[in-house]
């Protein structure tokens, strides 16, 4: 459930969100954009709520809020619980494909039932939705990072949010396609497989 609270009155042409489930690459991409945009380093959202089980998206936003984030980029999965609908010019969500995305988060350790559930977030797109339910499409784009390298999604970002920036609409979407990883796994066998 979407936490709503007042918007934080930030000029929201100087904010560049980034999204994604663990493992999509908004740690690497992140000071990337920062850099192209001529932006201060980026702030972590989730490390305002390290050390607690449940996050509380009152308190992190109050956190978050001491930072003066105006003029910044913001990255980590809790982005949507906390920033407001015209709070970013731009809400990068970075997408992998599930089966590489696994292999990511095994690869760092993750527990057997961390990497299920963000792997069966990634698949249907939990995040994705948290986010367009949040900001609404116009300014929500997806980056696919599967095979593409961090700076080549950071320039693409970058691009996108110097369009926002100024007030132009950051690429055009066309029928609103967004990506769709269960098509790729349309046998249960696959799915199976994937899940375990």
């Amino acid at each position: 459930m979407l936490f709503t609270a007042p918007p934080l009155g930030l000029d929201v042409r100087d904010i560049i969100g980034i999204c994604g489930t663990p493992g999509t690459g908004k740690k690497t991409v992140a000071p990337l954009v920062a850099s192209l945009a001529h932006l201060p380093p980026p702030l972590a959202v989730n490390s305002f709520a390290e050390g607690e089980g449940e996050v509380d998206p009152a308190l992190l936003r109050r956190r978050l809020l001491k930072e003066d984030p105006e003029g910044a980029v913001l990255f980590g999965h809790l982005l949507p619980s906390v920033l407001e609908k015209r709070e970013a010019a731009l809400v990068a969500v970075l997408r992998c494909e599930p089966s590489v995305l696994k292999a990511r988060l095994l690869e760092r350790g993750y527990p057997r039932d961390k990497v299920r559930e963000n792997v069966e977030a990634e698949l249907i797109g939990v995040l994705l939705d948290e986010c367009l339910r949040r900001f609404g499409a116009a300014p929500v784009r997806e980056y696919d990072t599967t095979s593409s390298s961090p700076r080549k999604v950071a320039l693409a970002i970058a691009k996108d949010a110097a369009a926002a920036r100024e007030g132009r609409s950051a690429r055009p979407r066309r029928g609103a396609r967004w990506i769709d990883w269960t098509l790729g796994y349309d046998s249960s066998t696959k799915l199976r497989s994937l899940l375990d």
